[in-house]
């Protein structure tokens, strides 16, 4: 049993007329009647009582018709959901993005991708790159935003490499600045009062590896805090906090940035290998480096020097 075939039976059942169904349907009479006759055939029992000028339902053809009916409608809707998702009129993309880039980031590259595509439902998961990492590796994400390098441990992902981002650290702007220089060594935070992320924060390993790289243990005041909590508390005069630059240039918090380059993080954007991101995704992902490309050169409230873009 075939579509075109039911579509045929309904559109005869509806004109009671092979020669007008046939117009109607834009085939040749013979050829409408051919496939009726075959669907017959299949289903054991003729759907007409055909007689000159007068067609009429079988008991059989009065069972099938409601039912063919209904598959025609559901097939119906079933290629017009998918034309809308394939037109991206429709879908979903589930965005997997650190804490910091979701409060940087992130929100302008969704507005912009909100504007061209409003029908498509944007489901965001937050966590840090190692949880992301395990959350787009079992399929629950279709990208993920994280901070590399991590992906040795995940063979089965991929990712572009977008952003190289400074580190600053960030101190309230009526507190005495952390250095009279221009810029900051890691030295100079020894013993100095650190607010500090909840562990599973990127940030957080970054920071306190550099610390033990440079000799010393960092010194917390206040920790186990979100983004918007660690700000809060630095703007509270209770410590100084190691920042990405996107984050500290929106924060109202003073900036100070770090000499040297090692200092600095990459930001890249990940998928699955054995799976194609849907087309949604790959939108996404469009939208965000062409975001890169107008917004690096400046428009983060940054030197130029402390987000470049990547090739």
């Amino acid at each position: 049993m075939q579509l075109h075939q039911l579509r045929y039976f309904a559109t005869v059942a509806e004109t009671r007329h092979f020669t007008r169904a046939a117009e109607l349907l834009h085939v040749a009479q013979p050829s409408l009647s051919q496939q009726i006759r075959a669907l017959e055939r299949e289903l054991g029992a003729d759907l007409f009582h055909r007689a000159r000028g007068n067609i009429a339902l079988t008991d059989a053809g009065e069972a099938l018709l409601p039912l063919a009916r209904q598959i025609l409608a559901d097939a119906e809707t079933a290629h017009r959901e998918v034309q809308e998702v394939a037109q991206l009129r429709r879908g979903r993309v589930r965005l997997g993005a650190t804490p910091s880039l979701c409060a940087s980031f992130v929100p302008d590259v969704l507005r912009r991708f909100h504007d061209e595509f409003p029908g498509i439902e944007l489901i965001v998961d937050e966590g840090g790159s190692q949880d992301l990492v395990r959350t787009l590796s079992a399929g629950e994400l279709d990208l993920a935003l994280i901070i590399t390098p991590v992906l040795g441990q995940a063979p089965a992902l991929a990712a572009t490499e977008l952003l190289r981002e400074e580190l600053v650290v960030a101190s309230s702007p009526a507190s005495p600045p952390p250095t009279r220089r221009r810029r900051i060594q890691v030295e100079d935070l020894r013993d100095r009062p650190m607010v500090m992320f909840r562990r599973g924060y990127d940030l957080r390993e970054f920071t306190t590896a550099a610390c033990r790289a440079a000799g010393f243990e960092p010194s917390f005041t206040v920790e186990g805090g979100e983004m918007d909590a660690v700000l809060g508390f630095v703007r509270a005069g209770l410590g100084i906090a190691v920042l990405p630059g996107m984050v500290a240039a929106r924060s109202g918090l003073r900036i100070t940035p770090f000499a040297g380059h090692d200092m600095q993080r990459t930001i890249a954007v990940a998928h699955r290998k054995d799976v194609a991101p849907p087309r949604a995704a790959r939108e996404l992902r469009r939208v965000m480096l062409e975001h890169l490309r107008t917004a690096a050169a400046g428009e983060f409230g940054l030197p130029p020097t402390t987000t470049r873009l990547l090739p």
